[in-house]
């Protein structure tokens, strides 16, 4: 008998399959694509982490022991997984970006300075804050290399024991309400376990549509230009990450230049008003969607707007609250949900695989997972 299947070996699922074979469990992982694969929500050379949590501050002593494991991860495997660059938040003294995150770096006592328009613009050169705004800077913000990540946690979890198959896509699970066990089919045979974790990332919808959960899949664009100058200011000894607000409803993000001399700098838009599913997304970059990102570089990184590289496309699944879903299925014991991450949850992947591992085996989770139980959404199974 199998321990746990696992469908979906993204973010979280590698994370889970880690985790949960570390502890010797039997374990077998499901993912429809290749492993680290660019059809998700989970690749494009880095994404941002930090501490100083605008979100919540309920959120910080997870991140706390996210960083902790990242670099576990990184001395088990002799890898590069987290580059910390530094970090800065950029907006209005009274914008919910800068008020959270100096809210939840006072509660938590982390190490951070309240820095005006004018030292944001001598500290970061390409950054422009306009007059009035500030900048909240975090010395332990960085960014994580996704991919690397992703494929170190299943390396790790084959190494223990993972029976992990990929390019098999799941048609359908069943679970018995008394807790006795787990049936998946794929198009190549049919599992059967003791419990199972669902991580599909933009799939969730599809597999969870019995709970009726709000999950929204939108498209997201990632950008990386040729700065005007050069890529010399934005190198990740003179550069941080950031996250800049405005009038418009979305935050502007970016990183140093990682990928080497003509590599660009990446930058794109948190945020996004275009629902899609995994099968009508359109993959292809349109001019508009360049012409938005131009815009958003006039303002605020003109030596960014040079000439465009390349673009991708994502997926982010997000609830509206923009808070994660980790909980056991509300009628099935045997059941445990991860979803709704996207947007800022690939930074905590690696306690979120901790989260469920102990959730699977213990039926609880160290970690305080209250804001993110299902119970929240006025579903008919809630």
């Amino acid at each position: 008998m199998i321990d746990v299947i696992i469908v979906g070996l993204g973010a979280m699922g590698s994370a889970a399959a880690h985790q949960l074979a570390q502890r010797g469990k039997r374990v077998v992982g499901l993912e429809r694509f290749t492993p680290a694969h660019d059809k998700g929500s989970s690749h494009g050379g880095s994404r941002v982490i930090r501490q100083a949590y605008f979100e919540d501050p309920a959120y910080v002593p997870i991140l706390i022991r996210a960083y902790e494991l990242w670099e576990r991860l990184e001395r088990d495997t002799k890898t590069d997984l987290l580059r910390v660059t530094g970090g800065v938040m950029i907006g209005s003294p009274k914008s919910p970006l800068i008020t959270g995150s100096i809210r939840s770096a006072r509660e938590h006592q982390l190490p951070h300075e309240v820095l005006d328009c004018r030292e944001v613009r001598r500290r970061f050169p390409p950054l422009i804050a306009a007059a009035g705004e500030v900048g909240l800077y975090e010395s332990r913000a960085g960014y994580l290399l996704p991919e690397e990540c992703i494929r170190q946690q299943l390396s790790q979890a084959a190494r223990y024991g993972a029976d992990l198959h990929f390019e098999e896509p799941i048609e359908s699970w069943t679970a018995h309400e008394r807790g006795e066990g787990v049936t998946v089919t794929t198009g190549k045979r049919t599992y059967q376990a003791q419990q199972l974790i669902i991580s599909s990332g933009a799939w969730a919808p599809q597999l969870l549509a019995d709970l009726e959960l709000p999950l929204v899949v939108t498209r997201q664009v990632m950008f990386w230009l040729d700065p005007v100058g050069g890529i010399e200011p934005f190198l990740p000894d003179r550069f941080p990450v950031y996250l800049c607000a405005s009038e418009h409803r979305y935050i502007l993000y970016g990183f140093p230049s990682i990928d080497g001399k003509n590599g660009g700098v990446k930058v794109a838009i948190h945020g996004s008003d275009e629902v899609c599913t995994p099968d009508s997304i359109d993959r292809e970059v349109r001019e508009t969607d360049v012409a938005e990102i131009r815009a958003r570089l006039a303002a605020r990184l003109p030596a960014l707007n040079g000439p465009l590289l390349k673009a991708r496309t994502c997926m982010y699944t997000m609830t509206p609250d923009e808070n994660f879903v980790i909980c056991k299925h509300p009628r099935y014991s045997a059941v445990t949900i991860a979803a709704g991450f996207s947007g800022h949850g690939f930074k905590m992947a690696s306690v979120v695989g901790e989260m469920l591992a102990e959730l699977v085996t213990k039926g609880t989770t160290r970690h305080n997972i209250e804001l993110f139980s299902h119970r929240r959404f006025n579903t008919p199974q809630a």
